[in-house]
């Protein structure tokens, strides 16, 4: 109960004060990648149920190639975590919290067995102990020969781990961790750029 009025809270506080970031970095994103600027995806949220996400857009086309890169403002936005907060809206609705597993494509969370799928009992999250141990996950998987395998077999089996751990151990008191662990590697990161 505690943990829901937080995320309607939270997300409710960043939705009306940070809005003005939200329109902005959306702007950004429009004309970076010539698109909405808005990306959906369906993905497994609580008990197995699908749900669509919401992210800013951060992957464009490549011109006369038809390949898929990220983009210049995309990456600002994955580095700086802007381009998920229109995820606060699906916090909002009840189909994410702020701190829980973050949430993933069908094949994954879904195909999980034995212990590991109490997993699904949470609802995915906009942070994690994961999100934390691999806050810089794109550049790793771009320094891999194969980095989808590389992601299933060493990323994916460890984010189940660290979410397990989660599950057994979770508390008001650790989410509030998680949350200033979040602020504090995006701080640092901005800090370390200037």
């Amino acid at each position: 109960m505690i943990k829901r009025l937080f995320d309607i809270s939270f997300s409710a506080f960043v939705l009306v004060f940070f809005l003005w970031l939200i329109l902005l970095a959306w702007f950004f994103a429009m004309i970076d990648t010539r698109s909405s600027g808005i990306f959906t995806q369906e993905r497994i949220g609580q008990f197995g149920k699908g749900f669509k996400i919401y992210k800013l857009r951060t992957i464009k086309i490549v011109a006369n190639t038809g390949r898929f890169q990220i983009s210049a403002i995309g990456r600002f936005l994955r580095n700086y975590k802007l381009d998920e907060l229109p995820q606060m809206i699906n916090v909002l609705k009840g189909e994410m919290s702020i701190v829980g597993p973050r949430p993933d494509i069908e094949g994954y969370y879904d195909l999980l067995e034995g212990e590991n799928r109490k997993i699904l009992e949470l609802k995915p999250g906009l942070t994690s102990l994961a999100s934390l141990k691999y806050y810089n996950e794109d550049e790793l998987l771009e320094k891999q020969v194969h980095p989808l395998e590389y992601n299933d077999k060493i990323l994916f089996p460890d984010k189940v781990k660290l979410s397990l751990e989660y599950y057994y151990h979770q508390s008001f008191s650790g989410d509030l961790k998680v949350i200033f662990a979040t602020f504090k590697l995006v701080f640092n990161r901005y800090k370390a750029e200037l």
